[in-house]
């Protein structure tokens, strides 16, 4: 397949910023989008936004019991996958602010964010060399929708770490097979640094193995780049220094899965909807069609909009497009190391990373669609393709050098109406990402005040508990952990559903404190099935409870 994108001269570095260009305006301008995107986080994170729910406090508790030196969870309260790396990061938080707080939780995560933002602009600038594409990448990972945000700010387990470490598992294989033995590189006469490349590598490896299965795609394809460039060296001292920091990093995982005979593996398929039923165009529309445009950050919250689905149409194509130019790319023979310079990046290499992150984002989304959370939940589950986002700098790369040069002289015709089309539709792309982001960005924003509100009032409920004396609840899942993680453990729960019968505990210590207290109070949202069962006994059996009712919360308090 040839596809008409003008390629770099054979032997000449990935393309640099064109003549006239500004670097310090560039330079400027990205600075300006890493704070536009760092900003709007942080005042996400001032106003309790996005919700939080009881998985993030969950792992709230976590990050609690390892502050207090009370326990060391390995995987996520309640299951035997999902490490609690998020846990750990955010201990030190509650440690020095000398309790437990919602901010204090996702510091890390924002944290994690800047990080990616950061390695993306990176991993853009060593694939393409070109400073204003940098840009563009930084501007669209700035932007976040509903979806984005969620992903990457809530610590409920995996998702703010995968991006920012798929991102620096790429930009270290580019390194190191951009710098191989027998190549003129910034590594000559420092095996040390490149050692420490080699150990990076394998430590982040090993350990998202633990943290969560679904940046593996892209453990695997960086892996194969390296394996591909420095095969040779992989047999010695690197190799060893890799496989030893990897298992390392998957330590926690290996060490349980030795003590209890127990492997992450069924969970993980279970989670995944592996066991249950949804059939087949119910999970490729929701894998193909909704999943793209939820899970890039092109929807508004909770839903997809007609037209906002034109991104499913269009990333297909650009899978395609990009996988083939950078096949072609990789064929080209490699310029001699002299004459690219110290600190170049190989052609072959850039290609070659290229065309691993678009396999990746290919095998990410094909797991996805053949999944049946594609097709039981699709809205919610869209979070399993954030690793998407990676991808990104090798998806826009041919759309990008199309609306900068045009079509290479041989597709087009002789007054060059091909190439003036080609150039007016990949604008017209480039234009519609960006905007279709911005657009979920603003509606995401606008569900702020609401969002805030529902948390002053999650607030007034536990304050309102301490003044009434209340030690132990019943409440349903979605209330438990968060109300428990909210007072600090004053306030302890145990789980019930809408018939009032023991519900999923995440940690189980939890239901035996409340099962051994004298009497445990009720808590239920206003308007919900357990407030109209709960409600429905009061009728039944007047006296037996006492109401306390404060806006959007109901507590029942037995007599």
């Amino acid at each position: 397949m040839t596809v008409g994108v003008r390629e770099q001269p054979r032997g000449a570095e990935p393309a640099r910023p064109r003549p006239g260009a500004r670097p310090g305006l560039v330079g400027w301008l990205t600075g300006l989008a890493v704070l536009a995107g760092v900003g709007y986080r942080l005042w996400l994170l001032l106003h309790a936004a996005p919700p939080t729910n009881s998985d993030e406090a969950t792992m709230g508790l976590a990050a609690l019991h390892i502050a207090r030196g009370e326990g060391f969870p390995v995987w996520f309260y309640g299951q035997q996958y999902m490490g609690t790396l998020e846990a750990y990061l955010a201990a030190p938080v509650f440690a020095l602010a000398g309790g437990p707080s919602l901010f204090g939780l996702r510091l890390p995560t924002l944290a994690l964010y800047v990080l990616f933002l950061l390695l993306a602009w990176r991993l853009t600038l060593r694939l393409t060399g070109d400073r204003w594409f940098g840009l563009l990448m930084v501007a669209l990972l700035a932007l976040g929708s509903d979806r984005i945000v969620k992903n990457q700010l809530i610590a409920g387990g995996g998702y703010p770490e995968m991006n920012a470490a798929g991102a620096a598992l790429a930009v270290l294989a580019v390194d190191l097979a951009t710098g191989r033995p027998g190549r003129r590189s910034a590594d000559a006469g420092r095996p040390g640094r490149r050692l420490a490349r080699w150990a990076a590598w394998g430590f982040l490896a090993g350990l998202m193995l633990w943290v969560d299965p679904l940046v593996l795609p892209y453990v695997a394809v960086t892996g194969a780049v390296l394996v591909g460039f420095c095969r040779r060296e992989l047999w010695g001292a690197a190799g060893a220094l890799l496989g030893a920091t990897a298992v390392l990093g998957a330590a926690p995982l290996l060490l349980h899965s030795l003590l209890t005979g127990r492997t992450p593996l069924h969970a993980v398929l279970a989670a995944s909807g592996a066991n249950a039923g949804a059939g087949w165009p119910d999970r490729l529309h929701g894998g193909l069609v909704l999943g793209p445009g939820l899970g890039m950050g092109f929807c508004a919250p909770g839903q997809c909009a007609t037209w906002q689905l034109w991104w499913a149409l269009a990333l297909p194509l650009l899978l395609v497009i990009a996988a083939a130019t950078a096949w072609r790319a990789l064929r080209a023979p490699d310029p001699d190391p002299a004459a690219a310079g110290s600190d170049a990046v190989s052609p072959r290499v850039a290609a070659a990373a290229r065309l691993a992150l678009v396999l990746a984002a290919v095998a990410t989304l094909g797991a996805y669609a053949v999944s049946s959370s594609a097709g039981l939940t699709p809205v919610e589950s869209s979070r399993y393709l954030s690793c998407l986002l990676i991808s990104l700098p090798a998806l826009l790369w041919p759309v990008w050098t199309v609306a900068r040069h045009g079509l290479r002289p041989a597709a087009i015709g002789r007054r060059g109406i091909g190439s003036m089309l080609a150039r007016s539709v990949a604008v017209v792309l480039l234009a519609a990402t960006l905007g279709t982001a911005a657009h979920a960005t603003w509606r995401a924003a606008e569900t702020v005040p609401a969002t805030q509100a529902a948390e002053a009032r999650h607030t007034e409920l536990v304050s309102t508990l301490r003044q009434l004396g209340v030690r132990h609840v019943r409440a349903g899942y979605w209330t438990c952990n968060r109300l428990t993680f909210a007072s600090a453990e004053q306030v302890v729960c145990a789980v019930v559903d809408d018939t009032l019968r023991p519900g999923f505990d995440r940690y189980p210590a939890y239901r035996r404190e409340v099962d051994s207290a004298a009497a445990p109070a009720w808590v239920a949202p206003a308007g919900s099935p357990l407030a109209e069962v709960l409600d429905e006994r009061q009728r039944v059996t007047p006296g037996s409870l006492d109401l306390v009712t404060i806006e959007g919360w109901r507590i029942y308090l037995p007599r």
